[in-house]
């Protein structure tokens, strides 16, 4: 069952990656719990409720604020009912022509099929610096 739930993480960040956010969305549970690393400038709306929550608080601002916006993974790790992601961020931010390389982990939560929560974990310092905040 575990490595069903790690699928169903790889298919968000496939969606994600290839633009096909519906796909994204659609392994999402509709009641997920998204929150964003404490000080990240897109954790002001923390705790995101439902996938238009995460698509409006999140993935619209980032696609309209960086060009080549991208998780690089390092590794999914299975824990049951818990994924994690390792990997780094990427992409530059339109506002300040700066590019990003954080470390990055997520942790994940799946019930019967669809993610159910979501916690990032980031050097926000280093993002904030590129976005000029």
């Amino acid at each position: 069952m575990s490595q069903d739930n790690v699928a169903v993480i790889r298919r968000i960040y496939q969606g994600f990656s290839t633009g096909d956010i519906p796909a994204a969305l659609g392994a999402m549970d509709p009641g997920i719990v998204w929150n964003e690393a404490e000080n990240s400038p897109y954790a002001d709306g923390n705790p995101y409720i439902g996938p238009q929550a995460v698509l409006d608080g999140v993935f619209a601002r980032i696609g309209g604020e960086w060009d080549g916006f991208g998780v690089d993974i390092a590794e999914l790790l299975d824990a049951g009912d818990t994924v994690v992601m390792t990997g780094r961020y990427t992409g530059t931010f339109l506002a300040t022509g700066l590019t990003q390389n954080p470390q990055v982990v997520h942790v994940w939560k799946v019930k019967d099929g669809k993610a159910i929560s979501f916690q990032q974990h980031v050097d926000t310092a280093h993002v904030r610096r590129v976005m000029g905040a």
